[in-house]
């Protein structure tokens, strides 16, 4: 298991093919990459903020319960915080499984969590001036079939 929340950009590509390198026995691995996305066309940077420790540990607790939960072989969540742009990666969530159900189900589960609990608050700022990011009722109604 591995939690990284970070500032540096990462590398799709890299990550995955480290992630794939590190469980041999996996019958399947699934990979999901949020993008930061400007739905207005006006969005010039997301700011995100998290308070360190506090973040990872809940971020390794959603991974243990998922582990748990459905039978991984591993799993990794990356999460960057600080100043990005429209189109940047924000985040990347690994899992790994015997079987393909059970790392798509946990990767799902991950990103539900990541976009509703995790403890990141999210400021987008544009020509318009700068909002703080609401919860939306479909996250949240999307938690309620785990």
């Amino acid at each position: 298991m591995r939690v990284s929340v970070q500032t540096a950009v990462f590398d799709l590509g890299t990550e995955s093919n480290a992630f794939a390198a590190s469980v041999p026995t996996a019958g399947a691995i699934v990979t999901f990459t949020g993008v930061v996305r400007d739905n207005a066309g006006t969005l010039s940077a997301m700011e995100i903020e998290h308070y360190p420790g506090m973040t990872e540990k809940a971020i390794a607790a959603m991974i243990e319960q998922a582990i748990t939960r459905w039978t991984l072989t591993d799993a990794l969540v990356i999460h960057r915080y600080g100043r990005l742009a429209a189109g940047e990666p924000i985040m990347m969530v690994a899992t790994a499984a015997p079987h393909r159900g059970d790392a798509f189900a946990a990767a799902e589960f991950l990103m539900d969590y990541l976009k509703s609990r995790a403890p990141f608050w999210k400021k987008e700022i544009g020509a318009d001036g700068a909002a703080w990011v609401a919860a939306l009722s479909s996250d949240e109604a999307a938690l309620t079939r785990w």
